[in-house]
């Protein structure tokens, strides 16, 4: 990178940067302005008002690591330390899975049947960034929330993102394998967004998927289905009468998931935006 480049002039440049990437081409412009706008420390509208404003050498510098970052395929997302989910911003580090806009299909399935509850216990199980059970907290003032993680780095990732968004005061933190931990229990309500992708999957994956997302979070097993066979045991196990199981699954997996409900009533799949069958929901 030549010395004395102007917002403009270190824009086109990272974008060019990316763009000899085939895999960060398509959003080879967006994500050079992004991470232009995080190390200047300005809003978009401010890169696109002071197009020849000169950076400073140390900004020249920091901004050259980004793209470094980018280009090793670290996702965006990691680099910026943040992500907006459900319309509220959330942090994130490569100890959590990146909260995803399929997701909020989970979420507004669970909101659907507790907005006439009055005190709903909700436990959300796989909780990594926090991004559901935060979203639910925030959308259901009246909720108790119950999220439970078996990495406790990212339970650390989830607490600040409740502090972020003002729900701490009713997120209870819990470090466990699945419902071990609260067995004893019952809830309104069990959600979840498992691993629930196949081991031999992992090499179709995206590269910034599969060598920078915690594998924890994404897979699970032979199957992808063996987080399911024993979630919705225990899920039962720990539901009050009527109440209600919400599971993000993944592409193909509908027959298989339904297979496994079949003590289940009132069971509905939900498609996302491309029509892949996203949400399970089942009732006790």
């Amino acid at each position: 990178m030549p010395p004395a480049l102007t917002i403009a002039e270190a824009r086109a440049f990272g974008a060019a940067q990316l763009a000899a990437d085939p895999e960060l081409q398509p959003r080879s412009q967006q994500d050079a302005a992004l991470l232009l706008q995080s190390t200047l420390g300005c809003t978009r509208a401010e890169l696109l008002a002071h197009p020849q404003r000169i950076l400073t050498e140390e900004q020249q510098q920091r901004y050259r690591a980004r793209l470094a970052q980018r280009l090793r395929g670290t996702p965006i997302q990691y680099i910026l330390g943040e992500q907006e989910f459900f319309g509220l911003p959330f942090f994130v580090t490569p100890d959590v899975l990146i909260p995803r806009p399929e997701t909020e299909h989970l979420v507004e399935a669970a909101i659907h049947p507790l907005r006439a509850h009055p005190a709903p216990r909700i436990v959300d199980v796989g909780t990594g960034s926090g991004a559901i059970a935060v979203a639910l907290a925030h959308a259901l003032p009246q909720a108790h929330v119950t999220a439970i993680d078996i990495s406790p780095a990212a339970l650390v990732v989830a607490q600040r993102n409740a502090e972020r968004n003002g729900v701490a005061a009713r997120i209870r933190w819990v470090e466990g394998d699945l419902l071990a931990a609260v067995r004893e229990e019952h809830f309104d309500v069990v959600v979840s967004n498992p691993p629930y992708i196949a081991e031999a999957e992992g090499a179709t994956l995206p590269r910034e998927v599969r060598e920078h997302e915690p594998a924890q979070a994404l897979f699970a097993g032979a199957s992808g289905l063996e987080i399911y066979a024993r979630l919705f045991p225990q899920a039962r196990a720990v539901l009050v009468p009527n109440g209600w199981l919400f599971a993000e699954i993944g592409a193909g997996q509908r027959d298989s998931i339904a297979a496994l409900l079949t003590d289940w009533r009132q069971i509905e799949f939900l498609p996302d935006l491309q029509g892949i069958q996203r949400v399970v929901s089942a009732q006790v």
